[in-house]
């Protein structure tokens, strides 16, 4: 049975290959800026937008009235998580457009943002893969688990639409075609 859970699971699945591909643009020191600034779009409309929209909109919002907080423990850790990823995100925005304006040293600082990113989201991921999701898949009924995928798929209607979760899917394979490792 699909649940929201397998759902986010699923997302993971795609935004570790983004991450994966970043980090080879890291590691071979690319300078395509049309690359690197197709990824941190990526960053912005798939993860934060989307699937970080359907955890802080639904989920996490679910979990605390099964007892969860906001506060402490494992939600809380998730989004803190979330607000540190986009301040990496803010800063490589920055230092891209620091590059567009012929200050190609800011490199170094981009591909540090880029790493810091790529390790929180690896952390992440596998903190709310192997401890959060089981965590919910113990408290939420399945009905609760229903409601989810059904807010879920209100998300990927309303505020995405499936045109453009398929868009995200091509320019990530297409990224991942060029910096296969």
């Amino acid at each position: 049975m699909e649940t929201a859970t397998k759902n986010l699971e699923n997302d993971h699945v795609n935004i570790l290959r983004l991450i994966d591909v970043m980090e080879q643009m890291v590691l071979t020191v690319s300078t395509e800026l049309s690359h690197i600034e197709m990824a941190v779009s990526l960053i912005k409309n798939y993860a934060d937008g989307f699937h970080h929209a359907k955890e802080e909109k639904l989920l996490f919002p679910m979990l605390v009235t099964k007892g969860f907080s906001n506060d402490q423990g494992p939600v809380a850790v998730m989004l803190h998580d979330h607000v540190e990823g986009r301040l990496f995100v803010k800063e490589m925005t920055e230092t891209i457009a620091t590059i567009k304006q012929g200050e190609s040293s800011a490199f170094t600082r981009l591909y540090e943002n880029m790493q810091g990113y790529i390790d929180l989201l690896r952390a992440h991921i596998s903190k709310e893969n192997n401890v959060l999701f089981r965590m919910a898949d113990e408290a939420l009924t399945p009905e609760e688990q229903l409601a989810l995928l059904t807010g879920f798929a209100a998300v990927e209607a309303s505020d995405i639409g499936s045109a453009q979760l398929d868009r995200f899917m091509t320019e990530i394979d297409g990224l991942e075609a060029i910096y296969k490792s």
